[in-house]
């Protein structure tokens, strides 16, 4: 049985593990040890009792809206629901917060629809734009898909 948990100190080195397998294929954006240190509260693990099987992030970026970032699930667990628990995880915890819009950038878009998500055009979402985007090494050729579901 997979439990979906708050993360913890000993979970970072999976954390970085598993997101950093998807990094590798170009699939997400690498994260330093430091970075998931520093957003640990971030973070929720799926846990199956022996290993971390799956992570994702809710990261506030302004009062009306966060994102779900670094979601990554084991290769050999994909298609098992883990990203989906994940995700609403995520989405109850920003209903928790008071936060009304929750997106996503992905090359994943059809697995972020089933989850209630919509697709939009980047530009709409103009404080992850230049907080995040503006350093990242994609810029401004990024080909990820945004979207979002409101809560």
């Amino acid at each position: 049985m997979v439990r979906i948990r708050k993360a913890r100190i000993t979970d970072v080195e999976d954390i970085q593990r598993l997101v950093n397998d998807y990094a590798d294929k170009g699939l997400m954006l690498p994260r330093p040890l430091s970075l998931i240190y520093e957003c640990l509260r971030d973070f929720v693990v799926a846990d199956d009792g022996s290993r971390i099987v799956g992570t994702g992030a809710l990261h506030v970026v302004w009062s009306d809206l966060a994102e779900i970032r670094a979601l990554a699930v084991a290769q050999d667990k994909i298609k098992a629901g883990i990203g989906r628990d994940i995700v609403k995880n995520l989405l109850d915890e920003a209903r928790a917060l008071g936060i009304p819009r929750v997106f996503a950038l992905t090359y994943q878009p059809g697995f972020f629809e089933k989850c209630g998500f919509r697709r939009i055009p980047k530009e709409d979402l103009p404080q992850k734009v230049w907080k995040d985007c503006i350093n990242c090494p994609k810029f401004p050729n990024c080909d990820e898909v945004a979207l979002i579901v409101d809560l």
